[in-house]
């Protein structure tokens, strides 16, 4: 009997046994430990098994392997490409080469071609907390990057990062943007999705919000401190209506004003491409989060 195990974090050991005296099986069972807080229905964090199984063991299982080994390949090249043309600062601020650009965008179809989900629409692996990696040219995302960097220099506003969380047919993406490296504020685009085939959803956009600013005092410049205390004690002076106001973030309605259709391309525990109605890509990639968090933000 020929026995084969791989270490997983937080649970015992997975063990593939095969018999010499039973037919070759065309199906291997495989038990793997439920992890306590796991439901069946979530999608599995990453479980690589490494083993090497012979034809005359496992019948079909060679193809399997070699094509998961396959796919995993295609991910971490792509990974490392993004990394390679400097990542999503790079990406905003407009510094990727052309060479970049295409070297990404022949890696995202090498592995869109590699979906292990025939439905994506419906997995639960689409639901949770991505951070964005890539945009397109088109992009809605990079369109309004480009407009905040094209308006103000990176020493007065930074976008230092984009993520959306999905949860129950519900989305919530937001930008986290930086002003004069001491201003950070938010901005949140809520929507609701609706699955219209099995690659491909409708996004309308439900509400926008804009956050009040948080202050981060010691990284104020010297020459700003005093226009920063002058405007503090205004808004100290302000009605108490327009305070909470103020405080709690301006909201501003979009229900039935905008709507956008996409399709999820590949889809597996650690990466998301989407494509628009113009085919231009976005690449995300999870996020690890309690599942607390992700239920609090919407």
């Amino acid at each position: 009997m020929a026995l084969v195990q791989s270490s997983i974090p937080g649970s015992s050991a997975v063990r593939l046994s095969f018999s010499n005296s039973m037919p070759t099986p065309s199906k291997v069972s495989v038990g793997v430990p439920m992890v306590k807080g796991w439901r069946r229905s979530s999608c599995p964090r990453r479980v690589v098994l490494r083993a090497m199984v012979q034809e005359e063991a496992v019948q079909g299982s060679p193809s399997v392997y070699a094509r998961d080994m396959e796919r995993l390949s295609a991910k971490e090249s792509l990974l490392l490409a993004l990394k390679d043309a400097g990542g999503f600062e790079a990406l905003v601020t407009g510094k990727t080469t052309s060479m970049q650009r295409i070297d990404v965008n022949e890696r995202i179809t090498s592995l869109e071609r590699l979906n292990p989900s025939p439905r994506p629409t419906t997995s639960p692996c689409f639901e949770g907390r991505w951070n964005f990696e890539w945009f397109g040219s088109g992009s809605p995302g990079l369109l309004a990057a480009r407009v905040i960097f094209e308006r103000f220099p990176s020493t007065l506003a930074n976008l230092s990062r984009m993520e959306i969380v999905i949860k129950d047919a519900n989305a919530k993406a937001t930008a986290n943007i930086k002003l004069l490296n001491s201003i950070e504020s938010k901005i949140i685009l809520s929507s609701k999705l609706t699955v219209e085939g099995p690659l491909r959803l409708r996004e309308e956009y439900v509400e926008g919000m804009v956050e009040s600013p948080t202050v981060i005092e010691e990284a104020v410049p010297e020459q700003l401190k005093g226009a920063l205390g002058q405007a503090t004690t205004t808004l100290q002076q302000l009605p108490d209506l327009i305070k909470d106001t103020l405080s709690s973030g301006l909201r501003i309605p979009l229900s039935g004003s905008f709507e956008r259709f996409f399709m999820i391309s590949y889809l597996d525990e650690e990466v998301l491409i989407v494509r628009d109605t113009s085919g231009v890509p976005e690449v995300l990639t999870r996020l690890e989060t309690p599942p607390s968090i992700v239920v609090e933000a919407l």
